[in-house]
């Protein structure tokens, strides 16, 4: 493979990633305080301790649309909106003879999907940190595929790793 052709497929770019901060002195997580509210690291902090974030396991079932990619592409920026997120890139890929697969990396994480439209079933991952509403994203997705037949699994990520007294359990 020629270089042109790693161009071209994406290898080789920059991809905004940044090392580390040590310069700015920044401690390990271990050795801060987890539950100071000057803490730029977007964990939420609750009465039943901290975590990462929140991720749903969204199922949209008996839904139509779900082989429009643009339907998609929107569905994504409506749940973006109304969750009060940060959109940073989104790509979706069309199959062949149906079904579309993609993802929408946001500042707090990520919103992706996998269609199997043939069926009206659509399975979608919203994963949100910091003060983003993921929950809301359930709603927009019922209205973008016209169901009311959507099924919601909760995960609180992250949950457990740090323990109350500021170091990995």
């Amino acid at each position: 493979m020629k270089d042109m052709d790693l161009f071209q497929l994406g290898y080789g770019l920059a991809t905004g990633a940044q090392e580390e901060d040590t310069a700015r002195g920044l401690a390990p997580a271990c050795d801060r305080d987890l539950f100071d509210d000057t803490r730029d690291d977007h964990f939420i902090r609750d009465e039943h301790g901290v975590f990462a974030g929140t991720h749903l396991i969204i199922e949209v079932v008996n839904g139509t649309g779900l082989d429009d990619e643009a339907r998609i592409q929107q569905a994504f920026r409506d749940c973006v909106d109304t969750c009060g997120a940060t959109l940073l890139h989104i790509h979706t890929h069309k199959f062949s003879p149906q079904g579309v697969s993609g993802v929408a990396v946001l500042a707090e994480s990520h919103i992706s999907v996998h269609t199997w439209p043939e069926i009206g079933y659509g399975a979608f991952d919203v994963f949100m940190c910091g003060d983003a509403r993921p929950r809301l994203a359930v709603g927009v997705l019922a209205r973008a595929f016209d169901t009311s037949d959507v099924r919601v699994r909760e995960l609180r990520r992250g949950e457990g790793v740090v323990a109350e007294a500021g170091v990995a359990a």
